[in-house]
């Protein structure tokens, strides 16, 4: 019976590895039947969930807190303290204000990101099957406790530290923990107290995955408190920045230079002109606020989850969001072919004689070999159990007497049955060269005959013909041996060559138009594949991809790194490629420049999935190839993968767009301010009315995230370009300044306006031209041949529209503004459709010029 639910551990783990697993059991105060739903919920409270991550959750509160650290916000925050000190309630008041409503602005866009994010997440959270109540139970991982007894398969993730109670033919990648590639057989047993981690063969491992075979774990330590959880304390790893991100760090860097030298600059020549040394601070502080891009971050939340929010829709679900930009950068992807260019559901079309002809003995031998394996169930196992029914030679399971599970480098599967009283005969399927290798013996009919050249030759002509027609073949051997306690793959030596197996996976309907799409989005597509090179090519050309060059796994193993750079590049199909040789492919790519993409849902892509800078999955896939991934598609089909390509582009762009306004609109308008703050008596505007200006102009800038982005942004990969930026500020920060010289000549030479009018319209002509400015740098086009977003399209109208009334407004007197003369106002309008137009005849010529 397990324990009531009141009991905890009550004795020591410590050196778990070294104890009798009754003692382990009886410490943990559970059975080898696991523990009841009610004990595991206690445990569950006690121990806090079996997770890596022990930050809180980002509540409503911590991320409302989180607006108020940003050191611009704290900037602000000391402006208003000046203003208090100096009994400027008003301007303190106002600053105070502003603070506060773009503080709440950002929080609820961002809490509604985070909110949208975490429920796409749940949807793929990595599962564990458990004994509760003594049945098994599939739940979250992070629901596992000490004490729970863990039934894991080949492609499982281990969910936590444990002690083995038993296991079968199981093999262990453990090199994220012991640097090992090849996997270590583990077994229950009793090893040394002070043995070594890679000595401690009878335990399983948190951030390790099961090879092949079967194993039931007791569970003993979680989350933190794993051996995993004491490396990672100690390393506090990262993930890699990726390129995106890079490209933000280093903008923020420009800025804040730019930043830095406005500030002190503007704040000593005003005080040097013996201006109020307090209005001079506010001043200078505040053009530094209005320069700085303070809403980037709640914009790529907001623009990431709507993107992640959209790709769900369209069948993926997005793990980890920088990797949206990286989808949109993509410009190769690799793939396998089965499931995600074929139909993936596989048929035995025969099991053929060395005559190729029909053969019972051949199918027999085949489905006894898959109704026996215990390794990792595959789709060809399932055809040739589903053909052996057909036709009625399902015949019942002989007794099993060991396995020799199937490994990467010999690429076969053998079992061993029994054969008579005293006999047992070796049943091997697998790669047909790899079979052959250990075969001395042909069945020919009744008769044995060895395996000579010209036979070994006749072989290799039926396999050369069957891949040309698209059908992988396997070969299929025997041999009797004698009862022994255990075999290995030395036992398979001598074999008796009985015939093959052909399998047909088509291709899926409409793939070839999907090839075709994703060539004009402008991503090669790439075919990585243990199949040998007759039947890729076959593939390759039924669905329409141009090969440019073939490359083997034995082929690969004679390059160079910096040979292999320059082949990836013009390869198109990678065959008979062994796991350990997808990674090298994927860092060979991403050397020559690709931002490369990888799509893969078995144990040995994981190392292939971290390495690309797009590891995407399907939610069918083994838990460690899930887990791996950035995105997971909820159908393996390349279609869904298309349209998420397509909205990590548009992701990409929205993100951009903002920051291309920020560094034309408000650079140039500070920049402005800044230059005539020197040679005007008075400031051209007040600390609070330019807080104002630039809180407004984030109004539009949140709804960017839902803009139409043109098609053309689309269908070509789109990256990083600091340099394009940087010009791209200048030209138009420049352009800005033109016209905001133009008005403040015209309002001080012309006009002669006093400072308050002359404030409040240089106010609105700035917040005009930023406005609009926006609708035509969002775009490549002429902005009339580019629809805006709704939201984007309202918000701005709505905004200009409450800018041309604000000096009308009751208690705008406050704010420094007083109602302007319509002779003012349409000189305003006048300069802000000029501007438009020399906006668009920039924007012509820069890009011509650039691109």
């Amino acid at each position: 019976r397990s324990p009531p639910a009141a009991q905890l551990p009550s004795g020591s783990t410590d050196g778990y590895w070294s104890q009798p697993r009754e003692q382990v059991v009886a410490s943990l105060n559970t059975t080898v039947d696991g523990l009841t739903a009610a004990a595991a919920r206690q445990r569950l409270e006690h121990w806090g969930p079996n997770t890596l991550d022990t930050r809180p959750q980002a509540s409503a509160l911590r991320l409302l807190l989180n607006q108020f650290r940003s050191p611009l916000v704290l900037i602000l925050v000391f402006a208003t303290i000046i203003s208090l000190v100096v009994a400027e309630w008003i301007d303190a008041t106002v600053i105070l204000v502003i603070v506060v409503a773009s503080a709440l602005l950002s929080f609820w866009q961002e809490y509604r990101a985070t909110n949208a994010i975490e429920q796409l997440r749940a949807r793929v959270t990595i599962q564990t099957t458990v004994l509760r109540d003594g049945t098994p139970q599939t739940i979250p991982t992070t629901a596992i406790v000490p004490g729970d007894v863990v039934l894991l398969s080949a492609g499982s993730l281990v969910p936590a530290d444990g002690l083995i109670l038993n296991a079968k033919d199981c093999y262990v990648n453990e090199a994220t923990l012991t640097g090992e590639s090849l996997p270590i057989e583990k077994a229950p047993g009793i090893v040394a107290t002070e043995a070594s981690l890679p000595e401690r063969t009878n335990c399983l491992f948190l951030g390790t995955s099961l090879r092949s075979g079967t194993a039931r774990l007791l569970i003993v330590q979680t989350g933190t408190h794993t051996l995993f959880g004491h490396i990672a304390e100690r390393l506090t790893l990262r993930p890699p920045e990726t390129e995106f991100e890079r490209g933000i760090r280093h903008f923020g860097y420009l800025l804040t230079q730019i930043m830095l030298l406005l500030v002190l600059g503007v704040f000593a020549i005003n005080v040097f002109s013996h201006k109020p040394p307090v209005d001079a601070l506010l001043f200078a502080i505040a053009l530094a606020v209005g320069l700085s891009p303070e809403l980037l971050p709640a914009i790529m939340s907001i623009t990431l989850s709507k993107g992640a929010q959209q790709m769900a829709t369209e069948g993926v679900i997005v793990r980890r969001l920088n990797a949206i930009e990286n989808l949109g950068s993509m410009n190769v992807l690799c793939t396998d072919k089965t499931g995600t260019l074929t139909v993936g559901v596989v048929r035995l079309d025969g099991a053929l004689d060395i005559h190729g002809q029909p053969s019972e003995r051949v199918l027999e031998q085949a489905a006894l070999n898959a109704q026996l394996q215990t390794g990792l169930s595959n789709p060809l196992d399932a055809a040739i159990i589903a053909e052996a029914q057909r036709v009625g030679k399902d015949t019942p399971l002989a007794r099993k007497i060991d396995e020799i599970p199937y490994d990467w480098v010999r690429k076969r599967l053998s079992v061993v049955v029994e054969d008579g009283p005293h006999a047992a005969r070796i049943i091997t399927k697998g790669a047909l060269a790899n079979v052959l290798a250990v075969c001395d013996f042909v069945q020919d009919g009744a008769t044995t005959q060895p395996l000579d050249d010209t036979r070994r030759q006749t072989i290799d002509q039926q396999f050369q013909a069957w891949s040309a027609h698209g059908y992988r073949v396997l070969g299929i051997a025997h041999k009797q041996v004698g009862i022994q306690a255990r075999y290995s793959h030395e036992d398979e030596m001598a074999l008796i060559f009985g015939g093959f197996l052909l399998f047909f996976d088509p291709p899926k309907p409409g793939v070839d138009q999907t090839v075709r799409d994703l060539t004009r989005l402008g991503v090669q597509l790439k075919i990585i594949t243990g199949d040998n090179g007759a039947v890729a090519a076959h593939l390759a050309e039924a669905i329409g991809l141009s090969v440019s060059g073939m490359l083997t796994g034995a082929e690969l193993n004679t390059l160079h790194d910096e040979a292999l750079w320059q082949r990836a590049s013009q390869t198109t199909l990678f065959v008979e490629v062994d796991p350990n040789q997808k990674e090298r492919i994927i860092r060979a790519l991403q050397k020559m420049g690709h931002v490369v993409g990888y799509l893969g849902d078995g144990i040995n892509d994981a190392p292939a999935l971290h390495a690309a800078d797009v590891g995407i999955s399907v939610d069918t896939a083994v838990d460690v190839a899930k887990d791996a991934a950035d995105l997971v598609l909820l159908e393996h089909n390349l279609d869904v993968l298309h349209a998420g390509i397509q909205g990590g582009r548009t992701t990409f762009a929205n993100t951009l767009k903002y920051i291309f306004t920020t560094t034309s609109a408000n650079f140039g308008n500070m920049l402005s301010m800044a230059g005539a703050s020197l040679f005007l008596p008075f400031l051209p505007l007040l600390a609070k009315q330019i807080l104002l200006n630039n809180f407004l102009s984030d109004v539009p800038g949140m709804t960017i995230a839902g803009d139409n982005v043109d098609h053309e942004l689309i269908d070509t990969p789109h990256r990083w370009d600091l340099p394009f930026i940087r010009s791209f500020m200048i030209v138009f920060g420049l352009l800005s300044s033109v016209f905001d010289y133009l008005t403040f000549g015209l309002l001080w030479l012309v006009v002669r306006a006093a400072p308050t009018e002359f404030r409040t319209a240089w106010f609105i002509e700035s917040l005009l031209t930023e406005l609009v400015v926006a609708l035509v740098v969002r775009t490549r086009r002429p902005c009339w041949r580019s629809r805006p977003g709704r939201m984007l399209w309202i918000s701005t109208l709505v905004v200009a529209l409450l800018t041309i009334a604000f000096p009308y407004l009751p208690g705008s007197n406050l704010l420094g503004f007083t109602p302007l003369p319509p002779s003012i106002m349409i000189m305003l309008l006048a300069i802000t459709a000029l501007y438009v137009a020399g906006a668009e005849a920039a924007k012509r010529w820069f890009y011509t010029r650039w691109v």
